[in-house]
């Protein structure tokens, strides 16, 4: 029976409300997912008893085979990326790919179902385990539930390809280890903390006393003679022109980017002491800084990064306009389109490695040229947006429920906003008591309450989570074709360009 069937004799005749896409066959073992209690699901296992023993739960007799019903609890899906190895994350390289965050661990078959409907299974790599460390935070999560939910939401849809998982927005060698225990593969380095915003607003002897005294030009192995005497008169060739590094150029990279480049090398250097290319991937993210990335700074960023002997498959550069949580993309698309072509080239030129979109939820309108300009090297990050189609859901069959949601929200944003860049604001959110029963869904469409909803999750599912959750369980269908027509919108545009590297099962 070939590995991908869709349905098996064995799990056909003994399958108990079977989830229809799970069964499959991989070396003499057959697998599928089904519903117990509620709605709870379970695995079955079918096989020789000896390749069976990873796996705990009720056994019997069934066919002249053994049988195992099991929860998918941590240890059974740990026995379960170990069988069946394209559900074991691995680093994805530099092919197309999309990261799908989610906050409650419920949204992964949606996710595999819009892939599918895009046709971007096998086109775009995906990553289903996408967590930041400060969403953990706020969800209560640890980078393993989150790894072990993306496995089981991959397992009950049925997914065949490779995936990969992404410890998003790491500052600590403690991030790190904890990560790399979870099984995580994609490492995204966030130095933003040590970037100096304030380098574009200085010139002259400001510029120059700066250059000299504030890049860690010790932990960077350099000077800024060297630094200059190296770079100065470098010529990058983007294909239609060279880009060089015009006066204070290097200057300013240095003030602005040098702390954030040791900071980089140092999480990298402690990653690889663990871990070569095979086992994890690198991405850099200076998307979270108040003042856009030039292309000097890109270049200069990647020259310095690759001097110090750094890897990476994607970097996720600050572009022009704002890339902001939960809603498109405010700016002007033209100016928008120019600057995504020139860091396309930068990176072809001096990698190649990909453009990774940040905050990437919601942004159809920078989809089409994004994939366009970066001819399919490109990552694309979302996140809360697969939260906001659950309260979606929840809003059309509890109204009460997203009521309950939108005044907390309202309540906790001064604080809950803290770390995240949004316009948004509760005073710009229309009053939620004048929106009745299901007109409350009407807040779903409008700017501030996105943003407002998006940036208080972690306040709405402490106090209402275990309601959110019930009611999505409930109505696991509607919410999983809410995220394939969501993220349909996402995808398709990507799927035309997708880049044609292989990617190892």
């Amino acid at each position: 029976m070939p590995d991908d069937a869709p349905t098996l004799p064995i799990a056909q005749r003994h399958g108990r409300d079977l989830d229809a896409a799970s069964p499959r066959e991989h070396a003499g073992l057959t697998f599928w997912s089904e519903r117990a209690a509620g709605h709870a699901r379970r695995l079955a296992v079918a096989g020789d008893a000896g390749a069976l023993e990873p796996f705990h739960g009720e056994v019997s007799a069934v066919d002249g085979t053994t049988l195992v019903r099991g929860p998918l609890d941590a240890a059974n899906l740990a026995a379960l990326r170990a069988a069946l190895p394209n559900l074991t994350p691995t680093p994805l390289g530099t092919r197309t790919s999309a990261g799908f965050g989610d906050r409650l661990g419920l949204a992964t078959p949606g996710h595999v179902d819009a892939l599918r409907a895009t046709g971007a299974e096998g086109r775009i790599a995906a990553i289903f385990a996408q967590q930041s460390m400060r969403e953990n935070a706020r969800t209560g999560r640890t980078p393993q539930e989150v790894v072990d939910d993306a496995t089981a939401g991959a397992f009950v849809a049925g997914w065949r390809s490779p995936v990969g998982a992404d410890a998003d927005h790491l500052k600590s060698e403690g991030d790190v280890d904890l990560c790399l225990a979870a099984g995580y593969t994609m490492f995204t380095i966030d130095p933003g903390d040590h970037v100096a915003d304030d380098a574009d607003a200085l010139a002259g002897a400001d510029l120059q006393a700066a250059f000299e005294a504030r890049p860690p030009w010790a932990a960077l192995e350099t000077d800024p003679a060297d630094l200059l005497g190296r770079l100065r008169d470098q010529a990058i060739d983007l294909g239609d022109r060279p880009l060089r590094f015009a006066p204070g150029d290097l200057e300013r990279a240095a003030v602005k980017y040098g702390g954030a480049i040791a900071h980089v090398v140092r999480l990298v250097r402690h990653l690889r002491a663990q871990a070569g290319p095979e086992r994890a991937e690198v991405e850099v993210s200076v998307d979270e800084t108040a003042t856009p990335t030039s292309l000097a700074e890109h270049a200069y960023l990647a020259l310095e990064l690759s001097r110090l002997g750094v890897d990476w498959v994607s970097l996720a550069p600050r572009f022009v306009g704002a890339f902001e949580k939960g809603v498109d993309y405010i700016g002007d698309v033209a100016t928008l389109a120019h600057d995504l072509r020139g860091h396309a080239r930068v990176a072809e030129a001096l990698g190649p490695y990909k453009l990774s979109l940040h905050s990437g939820s919601d942004k159809f309108a920078v989809y089409p040229i994004a994939a366009a300009a970066t001819r399919g090297r490109v990552h694309l990050k979302t996140a809360g947006t697969s939260y906001l189609e659950a309260l979606r859901v929840a809003g059309a069959v509890e109204p009460a429920l997203l009521h309950d949601v939108v005044r907390l929200g309202l309540e906790r944003f001064a604080e809950d906003v803290r770390s995240y860049h949004v316009s948004g604001r509760p005073e710009g959110v229309p009053d939620p008591d004048a929106l009745p029963g299901s007109a409350i869904l009407a807040l779903l469409e409008q700017i501030d309450a996105r943003q407002v909803l998006h940036v208080t999750f972690g306040s709405a599912l402490a106090r209402h989570g275990e309601r959110l959750r019930a009611v999505l369980a409930e109505h696991e269908g509607a919410y999983r074709a809410a995220l394939r027509r969501h993220f349909e919108r996402h995808l398709a545009p990507f799927v035309a360009h997708a880049h044609p590297q292989e990617v190892a099962a």
